[in-house]
């Protein structure tokens, strides 16, 4: 985002919160919670498309999961930032697999992306209709990452520019809650994130300005640094 489109009305400069979806993770395999060859090529392909952009971080924050972590080091490789990152587990994503354990399909999913992306729909559509027993529930998932976004959108003074590296089921809820603040009803919020949450590209970033009237959605799931073969959303 350039400078010159981060200045108020007044000339006042604001600042910028970048969500950054982690790369392709290792669907299908014992441990998902690590980056692909994919995912690792989306992250540094996203770091050098930032530094092209002239995007100096502030800060840098990332959840509490291997693939926040692994996402964030390999932008951060090709965009030559060398900051620390901190770490919020605010940031992480729902437990995606303990919402779609109960599902009858969910065994001869997991190796069929398309099968697989039929049966989360259906099941999370049950929890965040408050169907069922979970260990985070839908209000308490949408709480935390309220919180999250709080914290970011406070450290992100004028001018200041913090990259977070998260989930995309995190990103859904932040643009569910943004895009119209005004309609805080359980139902309508469950369904914007739904739509979102299933467009999410792998490496998309998503604008959050930090102004004095608070957090305001500025983009989402931007992806044009990836071409057509590094293009995923699981």
């Amino acid at each position: 985002m350039p400078v010159a489109d981060r200045r108020t009305e007044d000339g006042r400069l604001m600042g910028v919160v970048l969500l950054v979806r982690h790369g392709q993770a290792s669907f299908g395999t014992d441990d998902y919670d690590v980056l692909s060859p994919t995912g690792w090529a989306q992250g540094r392909r996203l770091g050098r498309w930032l530094a092209g952009q002239g995007v100096v971080p502030t800060s840098l924050v990332r959840g509490d999961m291997r693939r926040h972590r692994e996402t964030l080091e390999a932008a951060a490789e090709t965009a030559g930032w060398s900051l620390e990152a901190t770490v919020d587990a605010d940031w992480d994503e729902f437990d995606h697999l303990g919402v779609v354990a109960g599902h009858s399909d969910v065994a001869a999913s997991m190796g069929d992306r398309k099968a697989f992306q039929r049966v989360f729909e259906e099941a999370t559509a049950r929890w965040t209709a408050g169907e069922g027993t979970y260990d985070e529930t839908w209000a308490g998932f949408v709480g935390r990452v309220r919180d999250a976004l709080g914290r970011a959108v406070a450290s992100a003074g004028p001018g200041c520019t913090v990259v977070v590296a998260t989930s995309g089921g995190v990103i859904g809820v932040v643009a569910a809650l943004l895009a119209d603040p005004d309609d805080d009803r359980p139902d309508a919020l469950a369904r914007r994130w739904a739509r979102a949450n299933a467009v999410m590209v792998n490496s998309s970033v998503t604008r959050v300005v930090a102004g004095s009237t608070g957090p305001r959605l500025l983009s989402l799931n931007e992806h044009a640094h990836l071409d057509a073969d590094l293009l995923t959303y699981r």
